[in-house]
């Protein structure tokens, strides 16, 4: 595994982070968690998600008003097993993680517990939900409505987000299983990453709205929020290799999000007023907690599934291929190559971190300024 950008320990990062949410109005113990989330990404490997959107996506729609640093839960429904949550425009990573407390403690007692949450705004890694059950030997189940970037199968329209159908289930191996990704063949926050490294969008992933492949990521981006680009769901384009399963699939998520938390949903999540002006997102989440224990017991649940992922693993490969992963397994490899070197920082970061950094007139310094 190679990299060439330079790295930022770990804790230094954090406490960064950390000091910069705060500087900007998120109480300290807020900050932490938004803090974890987000390097969570970046330990995995999933940039797109990791310090990559620290800036642009939390600290300026801070400083914008569409992400409010304080936020007030309200709890506006609740029996033993399940929850419905309003975030009031808060952090969504801190209704989340209040959200999943909640339900790991009430699936330990009860079986299974759900929960679902309105008006709250981008909750970072869906997986990272997942892993707080799964770290409890629970299984985890998760999803989140977007802005709207899908387009439907044989349409042209941005219409769903991205909408990740995310699950992390325990095994007896040192990493569970963790199914994270969009309903889309690249998601948002991946045409974002290219954008910055100054890198074409795959051909095929993104479709303009007469019909034409898009590849300019700075270009794409304009376009998703002007309407005039759309990302194609999984499986590409019409339904030769079966676009409408990953178009169902985001329609699911979408309705699970908003319906079950009597949220809003599709064009309302555009974050723009009919007035050309930004506005809140107004985005829903959902999430489902199982504990193996209440069917089998959570021994014979880890060894099944790690059985079914050895087994998986150790089949026959296609000519070439040295090694077949199951899912969870890359970002848990990326993980014990990164754990003792730090972040890796690309310069669009690095530009990011020093602005905020000035802005806020912090005293740190990072290896990649020496």
């Amino acid at each position: 595994m190679q990299e060439t950008r330079p790295f930022v320990p770990w804790d230094l990062m954090n406490r960064f982070m950390i000091d910069v949410f705060k500087g900007y109005g998120v109480p300290e113990e807020d900050a932490a968690i938004c803090a974890d989330v987000l390097l969570e990404s970046d330990r995995r490997g999933i940039e797109s998600h990791g310090c990559n959107r620290f800036k642009p996506i939390y600290i300026d729609r801070i400083k914008k008003g569409t992400l409010l640093p304080v936020t007030e839960l309200e709890i506006v429904k609740e029996t033993p097993t399940t929850v419905v949550m309003d975030a009031h425009d808060g952090m969504g990573m801190v209704a989340s993680y209040r959200m999943m407390k909640k339900l790991i403690e009430k699936a330990k007692q009860y079986g299974m517990a759900g929960g679902a949450i309105r008006n709250s705004t981008h909750y970072g890694i869906a997986g990272y939900w997942t892993t707080m059950a799964s770290k409890e030997g629970l299984v985890g189940i998760t999803g989140t409505n977007a802005r709207p970037s899908i387009a439907p199968t044989f349409g042209v329209e941005n219409m769903m987000g991205t909408n990740p159908l995310t699950f992390s289930l325990p095994t007896d191996e040192e990493f569970p299983f963790c199914l994270d990704c969009a309903t889309s063949i690249v998601q948002r926050g991946r045409v974002e990453y290219y954008a910055r490294e100054g890198k074409p969008t795959p051909a095929g992933t993104v479709i303009s709205e007469t019909g034409e492949a898009l590849t300019d990521s700075a270009d794409i981006l304009k376009r998703l929020v002007e309407g005039t680009a759309a990302l194609t769901p999984l499986g590409g384009i019409g339904e030769e290799l079966a676009g409408y399963k990953g178009y169902g699939f985001a329609a699911v998520v979408e309705i699970l999000s908003a319906a079950l938390s009597g949220g809003q949903f599709m064009k309302a999540l555009s974050g723009i007023g009919e007035d050309g002006k930004p506005q809140m997102y107004h985005l829903g989440h959902f999430f489902f907690v199982v504990d193996p224990d209440a069917f089998v017991g959570q021994d014979v649940f880890r060894k099944t599934a790690g059985d079914i992922c050895r087994a998986l693993r150790a089949s026959k490969k296609a000519p070439g291929e040295s090694r077949i992963y199951t899912a969870g397994e890359k970002e848990y490899d990326i993980w014990q190559f990164r754990k003792d070197k730090g972040v890796p920082v690309g310069e669009g970061v690095q530009k990011d971190i020093v602005q905020i950094r000035d802005e806020l007139g912090l005293p740190y310094h990072f290896p990649f300024e020496d």
